[in-house]
């Protein structure tokens, strides 16, 4: 991958769209297999024992293979609950994706994706009670989140602008999460979006503080 690539305004970076196929590919998959042609039902609960986030794993339970523990922290963002679940996920991506590659690259675009999906996961592990499986990207995507708003605030800041617009999204994020919660009684796994978020926040500061640093990869 490029560290110099920057997308244009009319499309999307490879490595954004390969973030997309590896996650639509395992939903296309299971969607397919578990149709009355081939009803291959029992696949889809395979791949979430393997590929889920089980909190239960950092516990006393036995992992399935080697490095499963570790593994989960990051397997889980590529599974999907079904494809609402997947298209609503995947649309944020390439929403989102565009500014975090013109500001990180392609390199930096993916050490945002997998460390906002891992804080993700951490903070489903450290606040969430519930004991059953996590999938899906949100993490990731409310780490794009994150990262695209410290951008806006960093902007705004170096501006002197108003920083009310900044402060409205992050109500705006709250309550979206609050109607999602409400809509899908209370199976939504909040914990991950703000794990997701503050990751993708905090890595954003950390690798471009001021307007004019960019990511320079893994030289």
């Amino acid at each position: 991958m490029s560290q110099n690539f920057r997308p244009g305004a009319d499309r999307h970076a490879p490595v954004v769209l390969f973030i997309v196929a590896l996650c639509a590919l395992p939903e296309v998959a299971l969607t397919l297999v578990e149709t009355p042609l081939f009803n291959l039902t029992g696949l889809r609960r395979t791949a979430i024992l393997h590929g889920a986030f089980w909190p239960g794993l950092l516990g006393d339970w036995a992992p399935i293979y080697p490095g499963q523990r570790v593994a989960m922290f990051f397997t889980y963002a590529f599974l999907h609950g079904g494809f609402l679940h997947l298209l609503f996920n995947m649309l944020m991506v390439m929403h989102l994706g565009r500014d975090a590659v013109a500001r990180l690259g392609q390199r930096g675009f993916l050490l945002l994706y997998m460390l906002s999906a891992a804080g993700g996961a951490a903070a489903f592990a450290l606040l969430s009670a519930s004991p059953g499986p996590m999938v899906g990207a949100s993490g990731a995507v409310f780490g794009l989140f994150g990262a695209t708003q410290f951008w806006d605030f960093q902007r705004r800041r170096a501006a002197h602008a108003p920083l009310g617009p900044f402060w409205q999204m992050m109500a705006g994020l709250v309550l979206m999460n609050v109607v999602l919660w409400l809509m899908v009684g209370g199976l939504l796994a909040w914990q991950a979006h703000l794990g997701g978020y503050v990751a993708g926040f905090f890595l954003a500061w950390v690798i471009t503080p001021t307007l004019h640093h960019r990511f320079r990869g893994f030289d």
